[in-house]
């Protein structure tokens, strides 16, 4: 009875975390940034971290970067998307060339926090928009589904590494709310277990 117990536990917080997820308009992505995540991989020291929270009923990117350590300095920050496999090999850039408006050059260590409309052309490169429908709507579309596919990087380029020195795809990062859910379902169902062991 109490493994019944336990398991009804674990179906409804699963059902609460699809739901929370299913509703959701907030959706965050989060990568590490390091030489060995580049395509080549490189022995840089540098580090970095991205949080790139998308609002998809407000049609806003908020992008906060931050990253120390660099051999060169800093010419460009993107996101690049979109590859046939993800978390693996490289694909064109997505967002404004030939950086981030309000990312700091020429430095090699730095932050960014930003917040971009993804209505206006101007949050892309041209080319990304032309291949994706033509409008920036349709660009954002296109971009929403590759990014939770995996299919996309933010990398920071310096004058030592052209092609991009620090690099991380993006991943989803689950909301606090779906952590603590998730946290309280497991803990339930180790009581249950325990106290069916005693």
């Amino acid at each position: 009875m109490r493994t019944h117990a336990a398991a009804k536990l674990i179906f409804v917080t699963l059902l609460a975390l699809a739901g929370a997820t299913a509703n959701a308009t907030i959706i965050v992505y989060g990568a590490q940034l390091t030489g060995a995540a580049e395509a080549p991989p490189n022995a840089s020291p540098g580090t970095g971290t991205a949080v790139v929270t998308i609002d998809d009923a407000l049609f806003t990117m908020r992008v906060q970067v931050t990253f120390s350590g660099l051999t060169g300095t800093t010419t460009a920050s993107h996101i690049h998307c979109c590859t046939a496999v993800p978390g693996v090999s490289t694909a064109g850039v997505a967002t404004t060339t030939p950086s981030f408006v309000g990312f700091p050059l020429g430095v090699t260590a730095g932050a960014q926090d930003m917040t971009y409309d993804m209505t206006l052309a101007s949050s892309y490169n041209p080319s990304f928009i032309t291949a994706h429908g033509g409008t920036a709507l349709s660009a954002f579309a296109y971009l929403l589904p590759h990014i939770a596919n995996g299919e996309a990087y933010l990398n920071i380029h310096t004058s030592t590494f052209g092609g991009g020195e620090i690099r991380g795809f993006l991943v989803p990062v689950p909301e606090p709310a779906s952590l603590s859910l998730m946290a309280l379902g497991l803990l339930g169902a180790g009581f249950a277990r325990r106290r069916k062991a005693a």
